[in-house]
């Protein structure tokens, strides 16, 4: 929840709903809650954190190429 008087507290969350709305839910019916979490959970899963490049927290790479770049350095100072 954002602080008063601080909107910036939640613009990742709200970015984060605008690409989900857009991009994915706009338009559908879901059967239920169920359906929803379901098709919600493989939009995440599918394309925002593994095609979806993300802003300079992750030096502008996918979650998934941030993951496999961080843990390569890491292997690399544990084999040293």
């Amino acid at each position: 929840m954002s602080r008063v008087g601080n909107p910036y507290d939640n613009a990742k969350a709200e970015s984060f709903m605008k690409t989900l709305k857009q991009e994915d839910v706009q338009g559908l019916t879901y059967k239920d809650a169920d359906d929803a979490r379901r098709r919600i959970g493989a939009f995440i899963d599918t394309v925002h954190n593994t095609q979806r490049r993300h802003l300079a927290a992750l030096d502008y790479l996918t979650p998934e190429e941030y993951e496999r770049k961080h843990s390569r350095g890491r292997q690399m100072e544990k084999a040293a």
